[in-house]
């Protein structure tokens, strides 16, 4: 699950239409073969106070260049097989950076329907709250919204997702 491709290179992906978001009550999820997610093997729990958690934001420091992710955004557009405006979209990491995610790994990415912020947001802030304060492990919480996001906000938040 740990993969650190190239951040200023973008990936290759799945061949077009192989790919298949499944819908499910109040959201949708990615493709499992697709995209089972991926982390960044320089987050870990011993490192998460230098990282994730750290003052002063992560993300920012991790994210690729606009010129990769909309390249990747197209490629996963395809993969998905979605025609939509890709305005509909958001190149999604599965495990979010603020918990470690890998940035450009195309296991890490998808192109969740519709426009940012979205109710996986939301969730993605509770469990890196929650890791950051220690009542959660950084592996428990990429692990559970890699498998299921939306039954993650369920159980995190305590309330279904609004659907897009």
């Amino acid at each position: 699950m740990a993969e650190d491709p190239d951040h200023g290179t973008a990936q290759p992906f799945p061949a077009p239409g192989t790919c298949h978001a499944r819908a499910v009550q109040n959201g949708t999820l990615p493709d499992p073969a697709c995209t089972p997610g991926a982390v960044d093997p320089h987050v870990t729990q011993a490192t998460i106070g230098t990282t994730i958690c750290r003052r002063g934001g992560y993300t920012s420091t991790v994210r690729p260049p606009a010129s990769v992710t909309s390249t990747e955004k197209k490629s996963t557009l395809r993969a998905y097989n979605d025609r939509g405006p890709s305005s509909s979209y958001e190149l999604d990491h599965l495990v979010p950076l603020e918990l470690g995610g890998s940035p450009n790994s195309p296991r890490n990415l998808w192109p969740e329907p519709g426009a940012a912020p979205n109710p996986k947001d939301t969730l993605e802030t509770a469990l890196h709250d929650l890791v950051c304060a220690h009542r959660m492990t950084l592996a428990d919480a990429q692990n559970t919204i890699a498998t299921d996001w939306v039954g993650a906000y369920r159980q995190v938040l305590g309330t279904a997702p609004t659907a897009p």
